[in-house]
């Protein structure tokens, strides 16, 4: 990695950053400042490829020599985009609604490179089918997980696991927020060498 550009992760999300250590490269964090409200007919797809090119150009800011990953993530059940519940009750509602059902996680992944200008975006979905689960069984998980931050009130890399019935996916790590697949080809393409 001499001679490749500086990393630079264009996120606060801890859960990213873990993903990202994964791969043992060097980088930095920046938290880009950007509008992240939904344009009028978005779709939830377009919505993360979009918000993740903005995070990715806010993130290089005067960095005139690196690669800039940006991602967004959103759960989408019955058209409607399931933000983070911010509170118990709003995750007990959502949990409620996911019992029984499927929920499609789109995440947006863009590796800008200030460099060359060149934009590389991709967006990774997953579904996930729900076990049904009674109010119990939520209450146990909520009060051990607390996933009040997270979208869909679950973390699939804790206990959130125990509520699935089945994960569909070409990359378990798009779930928690960074597909590393798809960003060690955008990296190889970009000229990082992986491992």
């Amino acid at each position: 990695m001499s001679d490749a550009p500086p990393l630079v992760l264009a996120s606060t999300s801890p859960y990213r950053r873990t993903l990202l250590e994964r791969l043992g490269l060097p980088f930095e964090c920046i938290g880009p400042e950007i509008d992240e409200t939904a344009r009028p007919g978005e779709t939830p797809a377009a919505l993360v490829r979009r918000l993740s090119e903005a995070k990715a150009r806010a993130g290089a800011g005067e960095r005139r020599d690196a690669l800039v990953i940006g991602s967004d993530q959103v759960a989408v059940i019955d058209q409607t985009i399931l933000g983070k519940p911010g509170s118990h009750g709003r995750a007990l509602d959502q949990l409620r609604r996911l019992s029984g059902r499927s929920v499609t996680f789109h995440t947006g992944l863009c590796l800008f490179d200030t460099r060359s200008g060149e934009c590389r975006l991709d967006v990774v979905d997953t579904r996930v089918r729900f076990r049904v689960l009674d109010d119990a069984t939520l209450e146990r998980y909520l009060q051990r997980e607390r996933p009040y931050n997270c979208a869909g009130s679950f973390k699939s890399e804790g206990l959130g696991i125990a509520l699935f019935e089945a994960i569909e996916g070409d990359d378990p790590n798009a779930l928690i927020g960074l597909p590393l697949i798809r960003l060690v080809g955008f990296l190889r393409e970009a000229g990082v060498q992986i491992p």
